[in-house]
Formats: C-alpha cells, sequence, structure tokens
C-alpha cells in the first residue's frame, strides 16, 4: 500500500477506529502539535486518518469531553489551554506523562496522593470489613511474592494502593483508583530506578497492619510515611547532593 491509503490509516488506529483516532488526536493536542496551526476540521481530519465524518465526530466529542478541545461559533474547533484539561481523565494523564518526562508532574501527583491515600487508610483501619481487607492482604503478598521473582513489582504495589482505596468505603477515594493505577506506573518506575529496587515491603507492612488492627491514626501515618518517602527522593533527584 501506498502511504497515505486511506486502508492503511485505518489500520494505523486499530480496530477501533473511534478510540485509535482520539489517542491519536489527544497524544498530538497534548504535545503541542496544534500549537501553531489551526485544530483541522471534521472533513480534513476523516481524509488525513481515512475514516468516516461520523468516526472524527465521535472523536472530536470525546476530546471535548476531556477538556482538550472546544467548539464555538464561527471559530470551529479549538484546542484548550492545558489548565483546562481534565487531569483526572485517564486518557490525558496518560498523554501528559507519555509527552515528556515531568519531575514536577509527578510531584504534583504524589502532592495529591499525600492528602488523599493516608485518610483513605485510616478509613479502611476503621470502617473496612473483613472482605475488604483481603485485597490488601493480597497485595501486600504480591509485593513479598515480587521480591522472590514471583510477581510483577510494579502490579503488586499498584493492587495494594487500589485495594486501599477500595477498604475506605468512600467513594471519591474509590473513584481516584484509575488516576492512581495510571500515573503510580511512571511515578514508581521514577523512584525505584532512583532507589535500584523496588518499594519497601515492610514500610507497607506497616500500613497493612495498622489496617488490620483498625488503628486509624497509624495507618494514616504509615501511608504519609511511604508518600512522603517518594516526594524526599523527587526532591533529591532535582537537588542531588555533591559529594
Amino acid at each position: 500500500m501506498q502511504p497515505g491509503d486511506p486502508a492503511e490509516l485505518r489500520t494505523r488506529l486499530g480496530r477501533n477506529l473511534t478510540y485509535g483516532l482520539l489517542d491519536s488526536l489527544g497524544r498530538a493536542i497534548v504535545i503541542g502539535a496544534y500549537e501553531d496551526e489551526p485544530f483541522p476540521t471534521e472533513a480534513e481530519l476523516a481524509k488525513q486518518h481515512g475514516v468516516s465524518r461520523q468516526v472524527t465526530r465521535e472523536a472530536v466529542k470525546m476530546l471535548t469531553a476531556k477538556g482538550l478541545l472546544s467548539a464555538r461559533p464561527r471559530q470551529g474547533t479549538i484546542v484548550q489551554p492545558a489548565t483546562t484539561w481534565n487531569l483526572f481523565d485517564t486518557d490525558v494523564l496518560r498523554w501528559l506523562l507519555e509527552r515528556k518526562f515531568s519531575v514536577d508532574l509527578l510531584r504534583q501527583f504524589n502532592q495529591l496522593r499525600v492528602a488523599i491515600e493516608p485518610e483513605a487508610a485510616a478509613l479502611a483501619a476503621a470502617n473496612a470489613s473483613d472482605a475488604d481487607l483481603e485485597p490488601i492482604l493480597a497485595g501486600l503478598k504480591r509485593m513479598e511474592a515480587a521480591e522472590r521473582g514471583l510477581d510483577d513489582a510494579l502490579d503488586a504495589d499498584i493492587a495494594f494502593h487500589v485495594a486501599i482505596l477500595r477498604a475506605s468505603g468512600n467513594p471519591f477515594f474509590v473513584q481516584f483508583r484509575d488516576v492512581v493505577t495510571t500515573a503510580l506506573r511512571s511515578s514508581i518506575r521514577f523512584t525505584n530506578r532512583i532507589k535500584g529496587r523496588s518499594a519497601s515491603v515492610p514500610d507497607h507492612a506497616a500500613v497493612s497492619e495498622a489496617i488490620v488492627r483498625r488503628n486509624p491514626d497509624r495507618a494514616r501515618k504509615a501511608m504519609k510515611k511511604i508518600i512522603g518517602d517518594v516526594l524526599d527522593l523527587i526532591e533529591v533527584s532535582e537537588n542531588p547532593v555533591e559529594g
């Protein structure tokens, strides 16, 4: 096939054309591809990507809902400033993290975590049922297994933190799980690279133990220590101590 062939263009978007176009356009917007040129019309997008007007219309609607685009009378569709983007949307967060590694973004994410996850841990200690505790303990066991090379350390760490958000019983904290899952993948890789090892199992065990023993204050402090250590690592990475 020749470059620009509609069939080839559609293949690049994957099996779901709407989501493929959404992903392609979202990445392009986030990296600034349209900073110096107007956003294409639906007809232009359809021709550029070899898809129907319906596909482009749906993708543009989804990007608008995520805060990346807006449609205005006589102005057409325009790219919105980054301050309007929905950072709690996992696609937007993923595109930002993939755009360029940003220590600032990781710091801001962990500042949000330290405001939420310690309280989630305290709520879990106060309110979690036995059934809620099982995924937390399972996540810790996975982390221990990962230390022996029997599980994936990143997935195990994420599973532990998500289990605590669920066990909090607060629906707003539970909704935070997708943001945590998306952003933790970059945050954990970054901190592990600095430390040369995966997350501290004893520190996570301290959170788990406090929750199991129904001690909200200890659970809060133990979780705050984990995220505080991450923020300290980020600070060290930007301001290394000279030997």
